[in-house]
């Protein structure tokens, strides 16, 4: 059984202890985003023993100041803006030693152009910073997503999209995407003859961060709890047809294994793979888990409410409920946290509102990734893990 087949088992699955740690390393790994669902989950694998390509010593760039539940990753955190050119280029340019960068970040703007543009400056940013001061440099791994196949969000409805299954030999869009600019400007740097590149193109992600844009495991929680502490059922906020249709999701320590495959196989260099577990299901199937989960009433789909235009969005649900959150934080003795910060409404209205998107990991199991998750196990391992930390009651 290789390394990835075994992680999805759960014989791979451990903890590092500081002492551990190695005294010299075979690779090291910039996460550009490391407070995020992957680039959490890539701190915490890339440093264990038995990762492929290590062992590996890890810096982890963010925003903000590193949260509690970042801090037990042993790892560099370095806080840094890479928006910000300056900055990016006073903290990063002297970290020498990288090998392979992480990609796992983006920033969100009002418009697609706008998106294009920040995002970009982003990566610019830490490429200018990076590639001419750390001369073992060898891959960079791109993290995107569907909208590669579906279009951005603004275009939702108006351009239509690939016919899933989706597979990565599909053209791009003819609409603004910044998972568009990002990837030319890492083909642009890998012309040069400098390093290899990798592109990850995960479904909707189960993992676990409160520092996310587009977390909605957590926000689903989070819902879940509210509903549990007003004494409500847990209604589906979506449509008839995402209740109903197949769907698939990525396990957030699965994109991290694959990234990790593409870090180090020269099978992999130089291509795009889709990411997700390998399993279809029906969102009226987990429903059911996330009830059972937060011991609230489960309720099947409600179609009457859809025919006659009663649906309500998520944002509406949720409109007003800063303040019960609060009570719920205090009354559990949660991480304090607001609920801006841990649940995306407008998200998951976005992605529970419409037909489910199916893609094809052909292309990756063909190159020689074979890893795997249960989407049902999944969710309750994270549900698990964000109860663990304090996140949700």
């Amino acid at each position: 059984m290789n390394w990835w087949c075994a992680r999805a088992v759960g014989a791979a699955e451990k903890k590092l202890d500081e002492s551990d740690l190695p005294k010299s390393y075979e690779s090291v790994a910039l996460i550009i985003g490391v407070t995020g669902i992957v680039g959490n989950s890539l701190a915490e694998i890339l440093p264990l023993s038995d990762t492929p390509g290590g062992p590996w010593k890890v810096y982890g760039v963010a925003r903000r100041p590193q949260p509690a539940w970042n801090s037990d990753h042993p790892i560099e955190y370095i806080q840094c803006d890479v928006s910000d050119e300056s900055q990016t280029l006073s903290k990063l340019s002297p970290l020498t030693d990288i090998t392979h960068i992480f990609w796992v970040t983006w920033a969100n703007r009002p418009t697609e152009s706008e998106c294009c543009a920040v995002n970009g400056a982003m990566l610019r940013h830490v490429i200018s910073a990076v590639v001419p001061n750390a001369p073992n440099l060898r891959h960079i791994c791109l993290q995107t997503g569907h909208k590669h196949y579906m279009g951005p969000f603004e275009t939702f409805g108006k351009v239509k999209p690939h016919e899933p299954p989706f597979t990565e030999d599909m053209p791009r869009l003819d609409a603004p995407n910044f998972y568009h600019t990002l990837e030319d400007i890492l083909i642009d740097t890998a012309a040069a003859g400098l390093v290899t590149w990798s592109v990850h193109r995960p479904a909707v992600v189960f993992g676990f961060s409160p520092h996310s844009m587009m977390n909605l495991m957590g926000s689903l929680c989070v819902y879940a709890a509210i509903c549990k502490y007003e004494n409500t059922p847990l209604e589906f906020p979506g449509t008839k047809a995402a209740w109903n249709c197949y769907s698939v999701a990525s396990d957030a320590d699965l994109i991290a294994e694959q990234q990790i495959w593409a870090a180090v196989d020269p099978n992999a260099k130089n291509e795009a793979f889709n990411c997700s577990n390998g399993d279809v299901f029906k969102w009226k199937q987990l429903w059911r888990v996330l009830a059972e989960q937060f011991g609230v009433e489960y309720v099947e789909f409600d179609e009457r409410e859809e025919e006659e235009g009663r649906r309500r969005s998520m944002v509406e649900r949720m409109k007003g409920k800063e303040k019960v959150w609060e009570e719920i934080v205090r009354a559990e003795g949660l991480l304090p946290t607001k609920l801006e910060e841990v649940a995306m409404w407008w998200f998951v209205d976005v992605f529970l509102g419409g037909e489910c998107m199916l893609d094809s990991m052909n292309k990756s199991k063909q190159h020689g990734f074979l890893g795997f998750r249960n989407t049902g196990t999944s969710l309750v391992s994270w549900i698990d893990k964000m109860k663990g930390y304090k996140i949700i009651p």
